[in-house]
């Protein structure tokens, strides 16, 4: 009797060829979107902190620092992996894995940055630094199993010894490829168009993609591709606010390249927040004129210089426009250039802030370039350039002072807006000691009705705070006169002499500054 042969056993050694075969082809894609995918992932993380963290030189710094830590965990734990199951199967599933992963922190990180939002509210340095850690590791999970990606298929490419530099070496340049990539595409396309959350589902989706094409091949018949699908669900499940008003009502929320932009309403008020969303970057209140903050100090200006209408005025941070209709209202439609670097920010000063004035030029531009390559010359310069709680700090040093010094009419006046605490002045000594390097008189005044911020004033013009007081109690214009009031009856009006602090373009530590007064208010507020 002949024996019998099942003709599918013999089909099963080519199909696992088949298989094996396609698998190969898929790894160097797989490289390339895993490079892809941890840049983009690195990118999209800190903008999904910023809104509720802002977007600090030391936020990048602990973001870059662990995701390179990440990495490294990755890079070894997968390259010993490799060697003991060099199995193409086992690192599509990881990344499979991954792709999950990844599309589970925009869903995941919400009610935790919530609790974030809570902590600052509660002024909470548990709650606000336990977020922040959690969020950080909950990035942890995909970029280490990423990290895995480059050394796991450069085992599998290695045939023979002679070819092994040849392997790595179109593992590495592909891997690279998919990181310069990474960095572009998210910066300049996916996160300004999509948003952030977006941006992470579809880097996941990618991810999700190629290791569903590796793993269907590998036997698993088609429940592997719901992994994409799944992915493309919590996407689409995943709608609603990014961030929920700190309080009053939010009327609009949107991304911009540069910042988290919301718009609130609380009573007849409308207020612009950026980023954090800790301080107010625009009010507009159509039944009134007055912010009560530092918005009307600054039109004081004149006072400390020429006393005149000012003939023309620049603003470098625009933001909704506050100033600009505030010096129209009260000096009538003098020329006023505003410079804002966030284009978004522009379109919603004018849909939400009434900023529509005829006598309004906006640039949409840096300040410190537009300052060099484009400014005129004013009586007024204001400085209210803020990503917060941070002042750039080249918007702080001696030589951009020199800079603005040389825009102004000879008895012009710079004003810069500064924040502080209310027993806390350490940033107004170091803006106001580096203005003592440049200009020959500096004075001060506190707004502190609604806001903790203060206002420096240089100039060159001979002037006192006599001779500011004289002026100003001899305003005639009636607009003027309640901001007179209360700027003589609470703003501890000053002059402030050197005090030895100078930033400079090489060493202006703005940042870290800030963040020591920011800690010490928390710790004294406790």
């Amino acid at each position: 009797m002949r024996p019998e042969f099942d003709p599918e056993l013999t089909r099963l050694p080519q199909l696992a060829e088949a298989r094996a075969a396609w698998q190969r082809q898929l790894l160097l894609p797989l490289a390339f979107t895993g490079g892809l995918a941890s840049l983009g992932i690195e990118f999209a993380a800190a903008r999904l902190l910023a809104p509720f963290f802002g977007q600090s030189l030391f936020i990048w710094g602990t973001l870059i620092g662990l995701i390179l830590i990440y990495l490294t965990i990755g890079y070894y734990a997968g390259g010993r992996l490799a060697d003991r199951r060099p199995d193409p199967t086992l690192l599509f599933r990881l990344t499979a894995a991954a792709a999950l992963w990844t599309a589970a922190i925009p869903i995941a990180s919400r009610p935790i940055l919530s609790v974030a939002q809570t902590g600052f509210a509660q002024i909470s340095v548990g709650l606000v630094l336990g977020s922040l850690i959690s969020v950080i590791v909950l990035f942890a999970v995909p970029v280490v199993l990423l990290g895995m990606v480059s050394p796991f298929v450069i085992r599998l490419r290695i045939r023979h010894l002679e070819t092994a530099g040849n392997a790595a070496g179109a593992v590495y340049a592909l891997s690279t490829l998919g990181s310069i990539l990474g960095t572009f595409v998210p910066v300049f396309w996916l996160i300004p168009t999509f948003g952030t959350r977006w941006t992470i589902f579809i880097l996941a989706f990618l991810l999700g993609v190629i290791s569903a094409a590796g793993l269907y091949h590998a036997g698993a018949g088609r429940l592997y591709l719901l992994i994409p699908l799944a992915i493309a669900a919590l996407g689409l499940l995943s709608g609603g606010a990014i961030r929920a008003a700190a309080y009053g009502i939010r009327v609009y929320e949107t991304e911009s390249a540069y910042n988290y932009i919301q718009v609130i309403r609380t009573g007849t008020e409308t207020q612009l927040l950026l980023d954090e969303g800790t301080a107010v970057h625009s009010i507009y209140d159509p039944t009134t004129l007055y912010t009560h903050g530092y918005w009307d100090d600054v039109l004081l200006a004149p006072d400390f210089g020429s006393g005149r209408v000012p003939g023309r005025v620049a603003l470098v941070g625009l933001a909704g426009g506050t100033v600009a209709r505030q010096f129209t209202a009260i000096d009538g439609p003098i020329p006023i250039d505003g410079v804002e670097l966030d284009p978004k920010i522009v379109d919603v000063g004018r849909r939400y802030f009434d900023m529509t004035e005829p006598n309004l030029h906006v640039t949409v531009a840096d300040g410190r370039y537009w300052m060099a390559s484009q400014a005129g010359r004013y009586d007024v310069i204001l400085i209210d350039a803020y990503r917060q709680p941070y002042i750039p700090f080249y918007l702080t040093t001696r030589e951009f002072f020199e800079s603005a010094k040389a825009h102004l009419a000879p008895d012009g006046v710079l004003a810069i807006n500064v924040g502080r605490t209310p027993t806390d002045h350490r940033l107004v000594d170091a803006l106001s000691g580096t203005l003592n390097a440049v200009f020959p008189r500096v004075f001060v005044i506190d707004s502190s009705q609604r806001f903790t911020n203060s206002v420096i004033y240089a100039t060159a013009s001979p002037t006192t705070v006599d001779g500011f007081r004289a002026r100003a109690q001899a305003e005639t214009n009636p607009k003027l006169q309640p901001i007179v009031a209360e700027a003589l009856a609470a703003g501890n009006v000053r002059q402030v002499p050197p005090n030895g602090i100078v930033f400079t373009d090489d060493l202006a530590p703005v940042e870290r500054l800030i963040d020591q007064i920011i800690l010490s208010y928390i710790r004294t507020s406790r």
